[in-house]
């Protein structure tokens, strides 16, 4: 017997949760055990309900979306943080990735998109739309690059991770560089000449020795560590 999806709802708009709301509870392997208008909200109702997904907005008022990720994962590591957002919320989106979210969706998604992008995160795969992704990290990890909400800046030097990246094989660093291109793991394993459950292995060895949630980090160190340019 599937087990049920407990969901959790983040966003200041009653409408947008009420939408979601809807569609969750229609499916047979969802529900949705709590809700919050803002990130203020989030800890108090993770540690009520319990759930296993929480769908967070990024921008909301009080305690954004991103410290809202940063501070629930911190107490709940095996928490899912799923990002809803929208086209002109791009420059958010790394931070949110950094504060260990497992990917992130577009508000205008369809709805078998969006229960898809849950079941995967489910599962415990990362949520991360190849082509929002290409072009959210060139306009992070350009040489000339904006900062970060905050003013904080979103790059960090190479060196940071050319320790840990040198702790991985060529074959790994050559599946990093393909993640950080945002290929699937059909799309490594067929430019690879590899079946793609031998990728799932290799990219589950690779998140163990580098320490990192997901895939949707292991995009971020890919382009942080130099493994992948933009443009390259």
């Amino acid at each position: 017997m599937t087990r049920t999806l407990r969901i959790a709802l983040v966003d200041d708009q009653d409408l947008v949760r009420s939408g979601f709301r809807m569609i969750l509870d229609a499916q047979k392997d969802m529900c949705v055990v709590g809700q919050a208008s803002d990130g203020v909200g989030v800890l108090p109702m993770v540690k009520a309900t319990q759930p296993d997904i929480v769908l967070m907005d990024i921008r909301m008022p009080t305690l954004d979306g991103i410290s809202a990720t940063h501070a629930v994962l911190g107490s709940h590591p095996d928490l899912k943080v799923l990002i809803l957002t929208t086209f002109d919320l791009d420059d958010y989106l790394v931070a949110a990735m950094r504060a260990g979210a497992s990917g992130f969706l577009l508000k205008d998604a369809t709805a078998p998109e969006l229960l898809a992008g849950i079941r995967a995160v489910a599962r415990g795969d990362s949520v991360v739309a190849p082509s929002t992704t290409r072009r959210l990290l060139k306009q992070w990890f350009a040489p000339s690059g904006p900062t970060g909400p905050g003013g904080l800046s979103v790059r960090r030097a190479d060196a940071v991770h050319t320790e840990s990246i040198g702790a991985l094989s060529d074959r790994e660093k050559e599946i990093v560089t393909l993640v950080g291109r945002a290929m699937s793991n059909a799309e490594i394993a067929q430019h690879l000449v590899l079946a793609e459950s031998t990728i799932k292995s290799h990219l589950n060895r690779i998140l163990h020795k580098l320490e990192l949630r997901d895939r949707a980090q292991l995009i971020v160190l890919a382009y942080e560590s130099g493994l992948v340019r933009v443009g390259g």
